[in-house]
């Protein structure tokens, strides 16, 4: 178990803590929707979990298999629905090393399709990736 602790900090920012750790991170409601958008929204942080947990998963799959993915680099693209307000889609390209053999590449597609966070989503969120080779 890990423990995530926030305080409300006023004009619609949070701080949060992972106590493990102790690291700490601001949040503020995007412009959209009443914030300044001074920090990453809740919904960032949504995004954000996905893509460095797709990073982090191929990371450690490859490490295994001693392929190198260093200078891999994921965008994640956060679009919002209205009514009801939440999270519509989240567009994932993940460009990777040309020199990744041809055999492993469907392997790294597996394990981006299977990262936990993107396990743990919603199926009404819409959630491609793409794979582009050419880093």
């Amino acid at each position: 178990m890990v423990r995530i602790t926030a305080v409300y900090q006023g004009k619609l920012h949070c701080l949060a803590t992972h106590e493990p750790s102790r690291s700490e991170l601001e949040t503020d409601a995007p412009k959209d929707n009443q914030g300044l958008g001074e920090k990453f929204s809740p919904t960032d942080l949504m995004a954000t979990a996905l893509g460095t947990c797709i990073l982090t998963t191929i990371g450690i799959v490859a490490q295994r298999d001693n392929v190198d993915i260093n200078g891999s680099a994921i965008t994640v693209e956060k679009v919002m629905k209205d009514k009801p307000r939440k999270i519509a889609s989240l567009k994932t390209t993940i460009h990777m090393p040309k020199s990744i053999p041809e055999d492993y590449r469907g392997k790294v597609a597996h394990v981006a399709n299977a990262c936990p966070v993107k396990k743990s989503l919603s199926a009404d969120i819409e959630v491609p990736v793409e794979i582009i080779y050419d880093i």
